[in-house]
């Protein structure tokens, strides 16, 4: 039987919160946080924005594409035919470039910074937890690639009971979620049955997933969770992800502390920007590809 639903956990608490964090990273590859330090009054803004963007035309939505810094505008398609998006490919070099091509007024400027910063400082805190559960020093995002998404679910009646995003793992390290309070839909594989968890909305919390990356880090340790969002209902659905990538100018590899004779390296440094090309061309968006880059010397 799966389990029920994934662990809540109070980043405020005193004791033991670095080894709650690494636990769940391990046996779910997915958990809740809540006292993050990400203001209510931020996230319901934010959420605001989200939805003003969208409604922008197609014309100036498209207009992002051209943008050094972003990434811009993914239209639906057959793959995803309910869900557009809006991204920020590198959020340390996000000027105003991006704003300006949706044409967002001086407010809208405002609080997409200060959610990229709240944002970017949460995945600061979480990386020194990572580090400080596994007994290791040091930040372990510093100087890290993140990537902001915007997402839209244009869900209508007869999408219900359909796939919003299909099932897959994340090409990233961590995920950080702020989902829809008012529309659910995410669904977790449980790695122990092969069952879908709902991943619903609880007020005040953000989501946190691990991805491929972490798995490769970690040597294994960390579940690179399969998920997906599902329509259960006829209502727009919104959500806003920050995606902590890797480092740009190194690679990705196990610290030397989680490999010994009997937990031999498994996967070959991993460049991030080639790992998400031949995840891309390959294919296999389940984790699979981690397979690509498994340490054969061992």
């Amino acid at each position: 039987m799966a389990r029920d639903k994934v662990p809540v956990i109070d980043m405020l608490k005193a004791d033991g919160l670095a080894e709650e964090i690494v636990n769940a990273c391990k046996e779910w590859g997915y958990f809740r946080v809540i006292n993050h330090g990400v203001p209510i009054e931020l996230l319901a803004q934010m959420k605001a924005v989200n939805a003003e963007l969208f409604d922008r035309s197609t014309e100036i939505k498209k207009g992002t594409l051209g943008g050094v810094y972003g990434k811009g505008y993914m239209e639906r398609n057959p793959v995803t035919p309910f869900l557009e998006s809006l991204s920020i490919d590198d959020i340390s070099t996000f000027t105003h470039d991006f704003c300006d091509r949706l044409h967002t007024n001086p407010q809208q400027r405002e609080i997409i910074q200060k959610y990229i910063k709240a944002m970017r400082d949460l995945a600061g805190v979480l990386g020194r937890k990572l580090m400080e559960g596994n007994g290791l020093k040091g930040d372990l995002f510093d100087g890290w690639c993140c990537q902001m998404r915007m997402n839209k679910y244009n869900y209508s009646p007869e999408s219900v009971g359909s796939c919003g995003v299909f099932l897959h793992s994340d090409p990233s390290f961590m995920t950080i979620l702020q989902d829809d309070e008012d529309v659910n839909g995410l669904q977790m594989v449980d790695k122990y049955t092969g069952e879908f968890i709902p991943v619903d909305p609880v007020p005040g919390t953000l989501a946190i997933n691990m991805g491929d990356i972490a798995k490769a880090w970690s040597n294994g340790t960390f579940c690179n969770v399969q998920h997906r969002v599902w329509c259960f209902e006829p209502k727009t659905r919104y959500s806003i992800v920050l995606f902590v990538l890797g480092p740009d100018k190194t690679k990705v590899e196990a610290p030397p502390e989680f490999v010994d004779s009997e937990h031999p390296r498994l996967y070959v440094p991993i460049d991030i920007k080639e790992y998400r090309q031949v995840r891309s061309a390959s294919k296999l968006s389940n984790g699979d590809a981690l397979e690509l880059f498994r340490n054969t010397k061992t």
